[in-house]
């Protein structure tokens, strides 16, 4: 969680490899590069969710295999 958006992702969820970011009753879904899949977000939360996840790449793609494989997620280091 960061700037009131929160972050997460789902245990077995469906391809394609995604999270969910939800801010101000908006829920999203975003692919691992950042990209909006799926919802709608104020330009300001959204440009902060692209910039969190330019900066976690490697965490989101490892959490995104450990989801798939029921293993628990690692904590992912929020902005500040």
């Amino acid at each position: 969680m960061f700037f009131g958006i929160v972050i997460y992702m789902y245990y077995d969820d469906h391809p394609p490899p995604h999270f969910h970011a939800q801010y101000d009753g908006n829920d999203c879904m975003f692919s691992l590069d950042g990209e909006l899949i799926k919802g709608a977000m104020p330009p300001r939360a959204l440009k902060l969710v692209k910039e969190w996840t330019e900066l976690n790449q490697d965490e989101l793609h490892k959490n995104w295999e450990r989801s798939v494989s029921d293993m628990p997620l690692n904590w992912i280091k929020p902005l500040r």
